[in-house]
């Protein structure tokens, strides 16, 4: 309950207009301030935006973004290096499987080169009749370590072709077999090519590749044509 104070100290109690005097003042007084905050007719008010709260984080979290960020970095570095790697790999190996097709081509082409190069100049140092063709094919012979003499292998020829290496055998077993027996030395087709001399010509008619290989025959059967006397 409002109070009076009067200047004794004492205090009355106010009655009903003095209440009602009183609470109108205060009404007047609200209005008044609040008739004070809004701005005078064409000007504008400036509104300020409530200042944002500044978020705080700690530095436990910021360690743990990094580090997380780091990680990320890291595996994707080493899955980018782990592709190159298999590139790389898959590169060199496709190189290094061309380069050893390209040695052995080379290789074989080199070979053969050599086998006709090693029969062109056998062919122009010895002439062409049967003591040519013998000396020739005893020079390619004594290369692969193969015996037969001169005499050994002329005796034979003789006796098997006399001397003709166009000759073939038309009426013995192996021509009723359908393998006739052909040249200097009489050889079958089958045979020539499993003994066939390196560096000489692989048709069966050619004088100096039908010794050889009937001389390389008879030392793996015979030890030497020299020991062959008769059909072998």
């Amino acid at each position: 309950m409002l109070k009076n104070i009067l200047p004794s100290g004492r205090s009355r109690s106010l009655n009903r207009t003095q209440k009602a005097a009183i609470a109108g003042v205060g009404t007047l007084g609200a209005a008044a301030v609040a008739l004070t905050a809004v701005p005078a007719s064409g000007q504008s008010t400036t509104s300020e935006a409530a200042p944002t709260a500044k978020v705080e984080y700690s530095t436990k979290q910021i360690k743990d973004v990094d580090a997380g960020v780091t990680g990320q970095l890291a595996g994707a570095s080493q899955k980018v290096a782990a592709i190159d790697a298999k590139k790389e790999a898959a590169s060199n190996k496709a190189t290094t499987t061309k380069k050893a097709v390209e040695k052995h081509e080379t290789k074989k082409s080199t070979s053969r080169s050599a086998e006709r190069t090693e029969v062109k100049k056998a062919a122009k140092s010895y002439p062409d009749n049967l003591d040519g063709w013998i000396r020739e094919a005893r020079a390619i012979l004594s290369k692969h370590d193969i015996p037969g003499t001169y005499d050994g292998i002329h005796r034979n020829v003789m006796r098997e072709s006399s001397g003709n290496p166009k000759a073939i055998n038309d009426w013995d077993i192996n021509a009723i077999n359908g393998i006739p027996s052909k040249g200097l030395l009489q050889v079958i087709p089958p045979t020539f090519k499993a003994y066939h001399v390196p560096g000489t010509s692989w048709d069966i008619y050619d004088p100096v590749a039908n010794i050889a290989a009937a001389c390389n025959y008879a030392a793996d059967k015979y030890g030497t044509m020299d020991n062959v006397d008769s059909a072998y």
